[in-house]
């Protein structure tokens, strides 16, 4: 794939994931066909910063991990409203990390 294609995907969408996977995911996308890229630049990655700002607000609720795609964890938080604020507080410093893993996950699907 094209160099300045990547460098400006990596710039866009460089929030989304950790930053010890950024030059992993740089090499990937350089040895990526092109024919992905119409799929790969429209795909929606989940922004940290918003997730944790519905973790803050409504995550006894268990909205924030049904944002994410972790719905077991979801109903879990929803059916003990956030075991007791306990699990919603420690969501709270946990939140953005697993947002940026499912963001890997959903970019390695492109990548391999």
């Amino acid at each position: 794939m094209d160099a300045q294609k990547v460098d400006m995907f990596i710039m866009t969408n460089g929030k989304f994931f950790e930053g010890h996977h950024m030059n992993m995911i740089r090499e990937k996308l350089l040895a990526l066909d092109d024919s992905k890229w119409a799929m790969l630049s429209t795909t929606q990655f989940k922004d940290p910063t918003t997730i944790l700002i519905v973790s803050i607000l409504a995550g006894s609720l268990g909205i924030d991990r049904f944002m994410i795609g972790d719905t077991g964890l979801g109903i879990g938080k929803l059916l003990t409203c956030g075991g007791l604020g306990i699990w919603a507080i420690i969501d709270w410093f946990m939140i953005q990390k697993a947002t940026r893993e499912k963001n890997m996950q959903k970019i390695q699907q492109f990548l391999y």
